[in-house]
């Protein structure tokens, strides 16, 4: 069985090397869906009976390791030193600096690294992620897929 849960967030970025409009500071309202498959619980009586996953309990993980650190902060590229440089300067700017540039693809991959030790079989269920999908816009996104991400 699979779920799904969706939450967003909004964060700044800025693609280096882009050839349009996206070489610019900007920012977009994200939105992340975290995927788990996993066997629907059978325990009666048990508050989880019956799902894969409570999914209170995926938005609070996931928003406490990605949402929370990502939300409002603008998502700089290491070698980016020209912006990384700037937003360092600017006291108590909400500012990730990632080894990877910010596109969506790179969030993508990057949220699935970090989430996947977070969802692990944590409720003896053969729980585990399965996807993120990270929209930037409503119409463009990437998908973090388990069998398609490298070891």
């Amino acid at each position: 069985m699979r779920i799904t849960r969706r939450l967003e967030f909004d964060a700044g970025h800025r693609i280096p090397d882009h050839a349009s409009q996206c070489r610019h500071l900007h920012g977009h309202r994200y939105a992340i869906e975290v995927t788990l498959s996993g066997e629907i619980i059978d325990a009666a009586g048990q508050p989880v009976n019956g799902m894969v996953m409570d999914f209170g309990e995926v938005k609070r993980l996931a928003a406490e390791h990605i949402v929370s650190v990502w939300d409002h902060a603008f998502l700089v590229y290491r070698g980016d030193t020209q912006v990384a440089d700037f937003l360092a300067s600017m006291p108590g700017h909400k500012t990730v600096v990632l080894d990877v540039v910010p596109t969506a693809e790179n969030l993508a991959a990057l949220a699935f690294r970090i989430l996947d030790p977070v969802y692990a079989d944590s409720y003896g269920n053969h729980l585990r992620l399965e996807r993120v999908r990270l929209y930037e816009t409503p119409n463009c996104w990437a998908d973090a897929i388990r069998s398609e991400l490298p070891d």
